[in-house]
């Protein structure tokens, strides 16, 4: 896949992009995350926002001087896995450049999508995200190795940091549009858990990379899968599907991702 054609400084800063948001129950989460977005230094590239509201909540309230891009709400009948809603949101979108962001994310830097939209129309990139911190400003695991069971083994009982980065977790992506639409986003049979590895791997076997945006972002989330029974079920279910996917024994033969520093 060619790289995009030359684009004149300046015009990454045009609002170019469309944001995917899920709520499910995260009211007062969408509620801030929705104003930092409408701050004029961030807003500036943003041209859409859709707003999926998985189960019953009260609409965002406005700024006074209104929403600075287009925001859609999408009230579901019934509650969907992560990938479909996401799917759902950015069916037919014309922005050159999509965002998967979820509702606990804030923003840390004045412009984060310029920098993440300038790293995702560099050629050969099929992914741009930022560097991702937790409340107390410390590096979270966000880039990471494919699980495999030897990587989790290596991982959680021999306590080895990770080498490379083969995916990146969902939690703020920023894709061009035309290889959103050659993975053909999410794949739905994913739940809960995985769907993210899943996109990157796939990402990954077009011959594309990951990037990392001089960019930041806080996001203090946790697996519920570590609190709660039906949420381990779902990853251990979606981990022994990406276990068994064509996608995933493809994914271990490629040459390693990018080295982490």
């Amino acid at each position: 896949m060619g790289s995009s054609a030359p684009v004149p400084p300046g015009a990454e800063r045009a609002p170019a992009l469309l944001i995917s948001i899920v709520s499910h129950g995260h009211g007062a989460m969408v509620q801030r995350l929705l104003h930092q977005l409408a701050l004029p230094c961030a807003a500036i590239c943003i041209a859409r926002v859709v707003l999926t509201r998985n189960i019953p909540e009260s609409a965002p309230v406005p700024p006074p001087q209104g929403w600075p891009f287009v925001l859609q709400i999408i009230d579901n009948p019934a509650p969907l896995g992560f990938g479909a809603n996401h799917n759902q949101a950015l069916q037919g979108a014309v922005e050159p450049f999509v965002c998967v962001l979820n509702p606990d994310v804030e923003l840390l830097d004045e412009e984060p999508f310029a920098a993440l939209i300038e790293a995702a129309r560099c050629e050969g990139v099929g992914c741009a995200y930022p560097l991702q911190v937790d409340g107390q400003g410390r590096v979270q695991d966000s880039e990471r190795e494919i699980p495999t069971p030897l990587a989790l083994w290596r991982r959680r009982v021999l306590r080895r940091p990770q080498q490379r980065v083969d995916w990146v977790n969902a939690a703020c992506i920023v894709m061009p549009l035309r290889v959103w639409q050659a993975v053909k986003g999410f794949d739905e049979a994913y739940f809960m858990y995985c769907e993210d590895v899943d996109l990157c791997l796939r990402i990954r076997l077009l011959g594309l990379g990951l990037q990392r945006a001089d960019a930041r972002v806080v996001h203090a989330g946790q697996r519920a899968s570590g609190r709660q029974w039906r949420h381990l079920a779902w990853h251990v279910r979606s981990l022994l599907r990406l276990w068994g996917s064509r996608t995933c024994r493809q994914a271990v033969r490629l040459p390693g991702g990018n080295r982490l520093q």
